[in-house]
């Protein structure tokens, strides 16, 4: 089976949401990644998203939605949600509350709690509300790879394990959206760091917001998971990732010219390291926006180019640096 490419228009739209209301799994933009989409309460199609990705049964999806009232519909609403609603969505917040019925446990990984978004990109949107199904949409790439940002990323990665993807062009974003614990209300954490901060989710709750980032290992934990990307090993290449702190890379002797390694800088290096052979970096001028968007690309990049091991320089701390160097760790990480 061939898999078809729809254009990011009216037409390719509308046959997306006939394929999704027929119980089919298709690949689609969203400002974060590409997802891989099925009727978020419609168990046998989610099934399906778990075994196109080869994804372990105790790692929930998140479930997407257009309004307001078709959240209701699958999650109890606290009076808190308002604020973080009223400044982040639609946008790269995914929300984690307490479920209700509706939603198949498959879905949640057993767990009495689902996690949703409100995704900002048009496409997405326009899929959500013409089908006016919730959908359910995890990365689209087989599980613990690198996250898809451009349609032939999902070409790339998945083949003719699904049917279509609906092509929206490269993702503005390009790393996964946060995730914020709100089943206690009283309680807010962060679970998976992303483009959204915990300085801004702050500000916008008013009230402290805990930082509860883990990373768990698969093969000892039966529990479904509270939140997706929480795994110690993920978003990973086949190239051996070897990483420094920020600016080390600019002070330290490096191997160049070896036949399958390359170095990766945060930002365009100095001097002359720039013309060196096997050479990449993530932002020309150190932009942590221009790096998330190219952090995906360039490691799907390295692994194209047959490279066995990678010296990578990890972004400055802070904002969405902090949320680079999460994925980078994870990439990195040996199991």
């Amino acid at each position: 089976m061939k898999i078809r490419i729809y254009p990011g228009d009216d037409d390719g739209v509308d046959s997306v949401c006939r394929e999704l209301k027929s119980g089919k799994v298709v690949a689609l933009p969203t400002e974060t990644v590409y997802g891989l989409a099925a009727d978020a309460l419609r168990e046998n199609s989610c099934r399906k998203i778990f075994d196109i990705k080869m994804r372990p049964l105790v790692d929930p999806l998140i479930v997407h939605f257009h309004s307001t009232s078709q959240l209701s519909k699958i999650a109890i609403v606290p009076e808190v949600l308002g604020r973080v609603g009223e400044e982040f969505w639609p946008g790269p917040l995914t929300v984690v509350l307490k479920k209700k019925r509706a939603v198949p446990d498959l879905v949640t990984a057993g767990r009495q709690s689902v996690a949703v978004r409100m995704p900002a990109l048009g496409l997405a949107r326009m899929v959500l509300e013409k089908s006016g199904l919730l959908l359910a949409a995890p990365s689209a790439n087989p599980f613990g790879y690198v996250s898809p940002t451009r349609a032939d990323h999902v070409v790339e990665s998945l083949g003719d394990k699904i049917g279509s993807v609906l092509d929206g062009g490269e993702c503005e974003i390009g790393l996964e959206s946060t995730i914020l614990d709100l089943t206690d209300p009283e309680k807010p954490a962060i679970l998976r760091l992303g483009p959204i901060g915990e300085k801004e989710l702050e500000d916008a709750l008013g009230q402290r917001v805990a930082l509860k980032v883990t990373s768990q290992n698969q093969g000892k934990n039966c529990e479904g998971l509270l939140a997706p990307g929480t795994l110690s090993k993920h978003y990973s290449p086949r190239v051996n990732l070897t990483l420094h702190s920020a600016g080390e890379m600019e002070t330290i002797r490096l191997p160049y010219g070896i036949q399958g390694h390359a170095n990766v800088y945060f930002q365009r290096p100095r001097h002359n390291r720039a013309a060196q052979p096997d050479t990449f970096w993530l932002s020309e001028g150190g932009d942590t926006k221009e790096a998330a968007r190219n952090l995906f690309e360039l490691l799907r990049n390295l692994d194209r180019r047959g490279y066995r091991t990678v010296n990578l320089e990890k972004a400055p701390p802070g904002g969405l640096g902090d949320a680079i160097n999460d994925r980078l760790l994870r990439a990195a990480a040996k199991s």
